[in-house]
């Protein structure tokens, strides 16, 4: 009799463990509610690919320098971190997720790369427990609340607009719009027309309503504090801004902007010219510009620390400079030496 109850004892004990287990494993894989306020990455970023995303000191980003895997690191360069095996872009980053966009058939080696990963996926911010949420194409997506917009490519719908939930328990079209979802303030929309105009628009996540705010000619609304930058397609794509609660434009500069990125103190933008291109910065108000580097350059992404950006044409050497301080650029030399030989 007392041999059984042993056996009862460490039979309940057992399955106290496994339940207990099952729990702690259930609750690490939930995925909590955010905020409608909160949003994975800024706009400026998004339209230069989102290649760097950064939330409490931790920058999240696509190293060039192995693959575009996904990597992490402190905002001063510090501790960096291998985190995928896989390219990456459209970086997000909310509460204790990582949202990017997936696809092996950018780089990678070996007999895991014979057959192509990707789509939207999920992971916790060190890389672990990655899910995947749609697996179709996607071109930007961005974090608004509790779910993921972006535009969602197949050869069947083509292009759609689709949100998914963090928690995969809902995926749907939102509208048959051509949507960019870049630029994303307080569960607020910003985007441009593509295929009938190219005007202002904005789409209320929490009612999936659209609606006209400026119809201008207008490309990449950026939207920050209280104006939405943009370029004027209509004025050789010179860089302007328009205030929201007073209905009027200024225009910041002449120069014709091939992508620009709006940050906390400047405005970074490719000037384009063909005797005298280059990257150039100047205040939020237009004042002050200054050259930051000669020549073409793409995929500027702004930290709290660093501005990032490479030459046209080659993805590396990554190039950085700081982002408020005066204008000193150098290699990106610490994700170069994070790649194992």
């Amino acid at each position: 009799m007392k041999k059984n109850w042993k056996v009862f004892l460490v039979t309940g004990i057992i399955l106290l463990i496994l339940i207990l287990s099952a729990v702690i494993s259930s609750l690490s894989q939930k995925v909590p509610q955010n905020d409608i306020s909160v949003t994975g990455n800024t706009a400026g970023n998004l339209n230069n690919h989102g290649l760097y995303a950064e939330s409490n000191g931790k920058v999240y980003f696509s190293n060039a320098y192995d693959n575009n895997c996904l990597y992490s690191m402190n905002s001063d360069e510090t501790e960096l971190k291998k985190l995928t095996t896989s390219p990456v872009n459209s970086i997000n980053v909310g509460g204790n997720f990582l949202y990017y966009y997936m696809d092996s058939s950018g780089g990678g080696r070996g007999l895991g790369y014979v057959v192509r990963t990707y789509g939207v996926y999920r992971s916790k911010l060190d890389g672990t427990q990655s899910k995947c949420l749609d697996h179709n194409a996607s071109v930007t997506m961005q974090l608004s609340g509790d779910y993921i917009y972006y535009q969602r490519y197949n050869n069947k719908e083509f292009t759609k607009f689709y949100k998914v939930k963090t928690d995969k328990s809902e995926c749907e079209q939102v509208s048959d719009m051509i949507i960019n979802p870049a630029s994303c303030y307080n569960g607020v929309i910003y985007f441009n027309g593509t295929e009938k105009d190219h005007y202002l628009y904005a789409l209320d996540t929490r009612t999936n309503t659209i609606s006209t705010l400026y119809t201008g000619n207008l490309w990449y609304p950026t939207y920050a504090g209280g104006y939405i930058y943009f370029m004027d397609v209509s004025s050789n794509y010179r860089l302007c801004r328009y205030f929201l609660s007073g209905n009027t434009v200024e225009v910041l500069t002449n120069d014709r902007v091939d992508t620009f990125n709006v940050g906390q103190n400047y405005i970074y933008y490719q000037r384009n010219s063909a005797a005298d291109p280059a990257l150039m910065r100047m205040g939020l108000d237009g004042s002050n510009p200054e050259v930051v580097a000669l020549g073409n350059y793409k995929n500027i992404n702004l930290t709290s620390t660093y501005a990032y950006f490479n030459a046209f044409g080659s993805d590396v050497p990554v190039y950085h400079t700081p982002v408020n301080g005066p204008v000193n650029v150098s290699n990106f030399t610490a994700a170069m030496e994070a790649v194992a030989p």
